[in-house]
């Protein structure tokens, strides 16, 4: 699950992060309410769960209230990446002296967290990423450690962060690296993490901007964080799936997948692509689905209009084959649906469940590689 800016920062300050407050609003008079209570100037900056929203438009500065009105009405009417944009926070503006990059992701080969630092990044971290690695640091991120002071303070020192900053650099780096494990995130990331400039003249760090994604598989343990979903980050399709407990993503495909575990079906995407097709969506039932989640599933991908032909790969283990096949049945008999089903079982009362599918004139393919030919083909005509 993805976490606006907004929400991002409500985080950070749980952890100690300093950031600057604002206010969330949708409207442009609300917009010129916030500017008008948090001081001129300030940043409008739209709330999409997207990156790039700088360079299409989405971020504006204002140094009068006309400017607020006028950039906050531009925003809310934009839509970004597919995605419209329906709020906007108000903040301060930064007198920005140094934009710093400061994230935690997941480093699958180390496999554990790592935070990743560079002075030369900030918004173009990028651009820096692909043309000097050598200014980015890289440092593990022990799950039961954290990340301890003096290693924060060495990724300052190795950064050239100046010694006054080193202090609060530590406070920043050790809540981040303590924010994403609590949180069980897979990102975590300010930036830009900037030295700025206060009304004295006073230079200290502080967090702009900043990025969350939670693990949707340790949601349970964060009630209040589910709460603050947007709507707009999951197709409805996706949500139905959700609230069937279903492992489901929406792809740009025709041909729809039904398949029992991720591995097999991050497999048979891969099948129907060798033999020229394009998957509709990845959708795992999981071990040991029953008849009635299998009707699910397929309802969700018959919602799609763009599915042509539904392929099943069920390699029967804790999952049976006859439960599959009475959900198929099941399926089309409520949906009375005319996509063609081309259906592979194997494994756990295989032939009880061709029996069921025969019933309802559905022939089994006898392997994956014939399934996905016979899905590719049907698809294409």
């Amino acid at each position: 699950m993805k976490l606006h800016e907004y929400q991002s920062k409500q985080l950070f300050k749980r952890y100690g992060i300093p950031t600057f407050d604002g206010e969330v609003v949708n409207t442009p008079e609300d917009a010129v309410a916030a500017a008008q209570k948090l001081g001129l100037p300030v940043m409008v900056k739209a709330q999409v769960l997207v990156g790039g929203r700088g360079k299409a438009g989405g971020v504006k500065f204002c140094d009068s209230i006309d400017k607020v009105r006028e950039k906050a009405t531009d925003i809310l009417k934009l839509t970004i990446k597919g995605l419209p944009v329906r709020k906007v926070l108000i903040t301060p503006a930064a007198d920005i002296v140094q934009e710093i990059y400061c994230g935690i992701i997941v480093d699958r080969n180390l496999r554990r967290a790592v935070m990743m630092t560079s002075a030369a990044g900030g918004m173009d971290i990028e651009e820096v990423a692909a043309t000097h690695p050598e200014k980015i640091v890289r440092v593990p991120v022990d799950p039961f450690v954290g990340m301890p002071a003096y290693l924060a303070r060495d990724v300052a020192q190795h950064i050239g962060l100046p010694r006054e900053f080193w202090g609060q650099f530590v406070t920043i780096a050790t809540g981040l690296a303590k924010s994403f494990v609590e949180l069980d995130a897979s990102i975590a990331e300010i930036n830009p993490l900037a030295i700025i400039k206060d009304k004295d003249g006073v230079q200290k760090l502080m967090a702009l901007d900043g990025k969350f994604a939670i693990d949707d598989n340790a949601m349970f343990r964060h009630a209040d964080l589910e709460a603050w979903r947007d709507p707009d980050e999951d197709s409805e399709a996706e949500k139905q799936a959700r609230l069937a407990e279903l492992n489901f993503v929406s792809l740009d495909g025709n041909i729809g997948c039904l398949v029992n575990g991720a591995g097999l079906a991050m497999a048979t995407l891969d099948i129907i692509q060798h033999f020229g097709g394009k998957p509709a969506n990845f959708l795992d039932v999981a071990g040991g689905a029953r008849a009635d989640k299998v009707a699910a599933a397929l309802r969700i991908i018959l919602s799609d209009k763009n599915v042509k032909v539904v392929m099943f790969n069920i390699f029967g283990g804790i999952t049976r084959c006859d439960e599959v096949a009475k959900g198929i049945v099941a399926a089309m008999t409520e949906l009375q649906t005319k996509v063609p089903f081309v259906v592979r079982l194997s494994g756990t009362n295989k032939e009880a469940g061709d029996a069921i599918l025969a019933s309802a004139n559905i022939s089994p393919a006898a392997n994956a590689a014939e399934a996905a030919q016979k899905a590719v083909a049907l698809a294409n005509a």
